[in-house]
This record gives structure tokens, sequence and C-alpha cells, in this order.
């Protein structure tokens, strides 16, 4: 388990139970080491994603990781913030796909701004790549205030685009056999 700062600590030690129970309950052994990361990272060690951090995700079988900073580190360099440890968590471990499941389940129905009808049997899975593009590419600001300038390029390798599409059509076989890709292709190379 990856340490960030309350409460997204608090809700990473809840998650650590419920995997207890579960492996208690299945006959399964869970060990688990802790290990900071973001915001406790940067507190302890002035660095978002430590060494050791990375050594241990590396030799773990899974990691668990809650939110990783907060507004408290708006002000630290780019470089030295919370999410630059987690750009390279994912980097280091190969994480290069999020994804993120959206569902109405039917007890829920009611609760959803649009009608029932309209809401009933969403089931979405959306897939996003996440080592390449404006994370991982170039960045400045330039200028002076009131009149700064700041550029983001978003750069993919074939192997990116195609490592990343090949999942999620992998994944539209298994589901309903259905893929939308929403892009810029229109107005972007990338």
């Amino acid at each position: 388990m990856l340490q960030s700062l309350d409460p997204p600590t608090e809700v990473t030690a809840q998650a650590i139970e419920v995997l207890r129970a579960t492996a208690e309950g299945f006959g399964h052994e869970l060990r688990v080491t802790e290990k900071k990361v973001g915001g406790a990272a940067l507190v302890a060690s002035n660095d978002p994603l430590p060494a050791e951090t990375i050594e241990s995700c590396l030799s773990s079988g899974a990691v668990l990781l809650g939110a990783v900073g907060g507004p408290a580190f708006d002000h630290y360099p780019a470089k030295l913030r919370p999410e630059a440890g987690l750009l390279r968590l994912r980097k280091e471990l190969g994480v290069f796909a999020n994804l993120r499941p959206a569902v109405c389940m039917p007890e829920l129905e009611a609760q959803s701004p649009l009608r029932p009808e309209i809401v009933r049997g969403t089931d979405v899975m959306i897939v996003r790549e996440l080592l390449g593009g404006v994370y991982f590419g170039d960045r400045s600001t330039s200028g002076e205030p009131g009149n700064r300038r700041a550029v983001d390029t978003m750069a993919y390798t074939e192997p990116e685009v195609e490592r990343i599409a090949r999942l999620a059509f992998e994944m539209a076989q298994r589901r309903r056999k259905k893929l939308t890709s929403v892009d810029k292709a229109n107005v972007l190379d990338s």
C-alpha cells in the first residue's frame, strides 16, 4: 500500500481491511508493505516517489494507491509535486491504461438526473492512455505575469497508440462488441 496524506490514507486503510477479510474468507495470505508516495513522501524525503517505494512496488504482486496529494502542494515546483510521483510510478510500472467503468445499477436509476429509461442498462468502459501524450511531453512557460504563455506538447508513438487501441478492442470483444474512439483527429496529428 502506498501512503499519501489523510484522508486518502484513511480510505486505503479501509480498503486493506476489506482485502484482509476477503483473503481470510477464501484462505489466502495477504502481506502488506507500506511505502510513501506523493505528499507523504514529499514531507518525509522531499521526493514524491522515493527509490525505495519504486523498488517495493516492482517487487510486489499488486499495488494499492489512493490519492497522492492536495492543495497544500500546489506551490511546489512541477517536478516535486505529488502528481509528478504518480506519473513516474505509472512509467516505472508500465501502467499504460486507465480503465474507468460506468454502470447504472437498477437500484440507482431513480437517482439519476436522466430519466430511468435513458440510464437503464448503462455499461460503459472508458479506456484512457496514460504513458504518452501531454502528461509526458515537453512543457514550458514563458513571459511575464499577466502575459505568460504555456506550452504542453502532446506526442504519441505508434506503439503507444497500438497498445491502447489493442486493449480497447480486446475489451470490446469481451463486452458488447462496440468501441468508440474519442479524439481530435480532424485537427491534431497526435
